[in-house]
């Protein structure tokens, strides 16, 4: 008996399929919902920022699994009506908090193609593969990395930092990690204060622990100390310890410091070490002449994790990690078996697969996206954008400089601008005016401590942000500001 149909000696037909019974239904469904998604887009500006989930909104996805089928027109109502109005509000280009990109029209069309095709792009002999590779050469030229240099998409920095630390680690202690592990090695790994905290978990999720990671001070510009981190790995060494990774900033997470990465290149050529650098969102600034300057040395890392769907605007998702040396990159994950033969012929030829340079080996087909974004935009225009936030960001320090009611509370370096409302108990206070923002739906900024001080932190990401968006974040912190101070009053 088919377990398919509960009829013996049957199986299912063309028509227990899951292709809709009429395609120009379909049809029709789908052309309203580019549409509407168009719309979204394009009519962004009227909506607010973010809108608080209603609690019968929320209780609507808490059901259980459906059993039986919807109609497809139903299914998009439902997003219409309870997914759509309450997204993250990135689009918006009045979303300032953390670094999220806006995406593009031409991403949305490609997101739409990408999942026509449906392409395992793990590997084998097919096109989308050789969409990635061109998009990694694009890199490699852009970073100024030699021939032999790989790349390769995945979910996000977060994970490209812990791909790096893993192909440091194998460089370092050679092919026997991957079978034996660690052994008594007393490996040692270095970075800023400023760090994100996925360089710490990248530790602790490549085995060698949260403790094994020197966080090292910082300057006045949040920058790492270079002599303090010097003098560490100096100890280290004395102490019978084995410096093997130095991991600097190209645009950190608080403030968009950029760490000295042409000193930290020298460090790590002088005591022969690893030198990564995360460059989630900085790293694009390569392709701005006016930003380029400031991250002299990046050309000279060993390995490079940033996001596309940052400043790159690509649809999240799509980070990206480069790797001066490929080998070394390949040997740290590659690892035959018998149902993943490569062949000279046909499908499974094509070698190396993309699969060899991380561990997933189902992957989406996220090149499509940006090879789009590159090929539609032009690189220079991509530069001028990345430019003209921090322009914008520029804009913003010197309204709050002007105004006595605000502080300044970090050097603005890249797009990134951190400040507070000065009052009594001025933390609590701060994150109730980023709260009102985000629930008046003007703008929405984000929070960080600096130096002990709770600030508002706005990063122009977003390529749609413009001053009106700017000055209304601003006169809205004021009034916010204000009506907290009467009422503490």
């Amino acid at each position: 008996m088919s377990k398919l149909d509960g009829r013996p000696g049957t199986i299912a037909g063309p028509s227990e399929t899951l292709d809709p019974q009429d395609w120009d239904e379909v049809r029709a469904l789908g052309h309203r919902m580019l549409d509407d998604m168009l719309d979204y887009v394009a009519n962004v500006r009227d909506r607010p920022v973010w809108r608080p989930i209603p609690d019968a909104v929320r209780s609507e996805f808490r059901k259980p699994l459906p059993r039986d089928p919807s109609d497809l027109a139903e299914v998009y109502g439902e997003f219409s009506e309870r997914i759509a109005p309450y997204a993250t509000g990135n689009v918006h280009p009045g979303f300032m908090g953390w670094v999220h990109g806006g995406g593009t029209v031409a991403g949305l069309l490609a997101e739409m193609l990408a999942a026509g095709l449906n392409a395992n792009c793990g590997g084998r002999n097919h096109m989308p593969i050789e969409v990635e590779r061109q998009v990694v050469e694009w890199v490699r030229q852009l970073f100024g990395f030699p021939e032999g240099a790989s790349g390769v998409f995945v979910t996000g920095t977060s994970m490209a930092n812990l791909m790096a630390v893993l192909v440091a680690r194998r460089a370092k202690l050679g092919p026997d990690v991957r079978h034996h592990g660690l052994g008594n090695a007393k490996l040692t790994a270095y970075t800023s204060v400023s760090a994100h905290g996925c360089v710490a978990q990248a530790m602790d999720l490549a085995g060698l622990g949260r403790e094994a990671l020197r966080r090292i001070h910082a300057d006045r510009a949040h920058r790492v100390d270079v002599a303090a981190l010097h003098a560490r790995i100096k100890q280290d060494r004395a102490d019978g310890l084995d410096p093997f990774l130095v991991i600097g900033s190209a645009g950190t997470v608080d403030t968009g410091a950029i760490d000295d990465l042409a000193a930290l290149a020298a460090l790590c050529r002088e005591e022969q070490l690893w030198f990564h650098i995360d460059g989630a969102y900085g790293a694009l600034g390569m392709l701005s002449p006016q930003i380029a300057p400031l991250l002299a040395g990046l050309e000279q890392a060993n390995s490079i994790a940033f996001d596309f769907h940052k400043w790159g605007q690509v649809q999240y998702d799509a980070g990206f990690l480069m790797v001066r040396d490929g080998e070394q990159h390949r040997d740290t994950f590659a690892a035959p078996v018998a149902y993943l033969r490569r062949e000279t012929r046909g499908l499974a030829g094509s070698s190396p697969w993309p699969c060899d340079f991380g561990p997933d080996l189902s992957r989406g087909f996220r090149a499509l996206k940006t090879w789009f974004t590159l090929r539609t935009y032009g690189a220079d225009k991509l530069g001028a954008m990345i430019a003209r936030t921090c322009t914008l960001a520029k804009y913003l320090e010197a309204k709050i400089a002007a105004e006595p009611r605000l502080q300044l509370l970090a050097p603005v370096t890249l797009n990134i601008v951190c400040f507070r409302f000065r009052c009594d108990d001025a933390n609590a206070v701060n994150a109730e005016i980023v709260a009102d923002l985000h629930e008046s739906g003007i703008a929405a900024p984000s929070t960080t401590m600096i130096g002990g001080e709770l600030a508002i932190r706005v990063a122009v990401v977003n390529h749609r942000t413009d001053t009106a968006n700017l000055d209304a974040m601003f006169d809205a912190v004021l009034r916010f500001g204000a009506a907290r101070v009467v009422a503490a009053a």
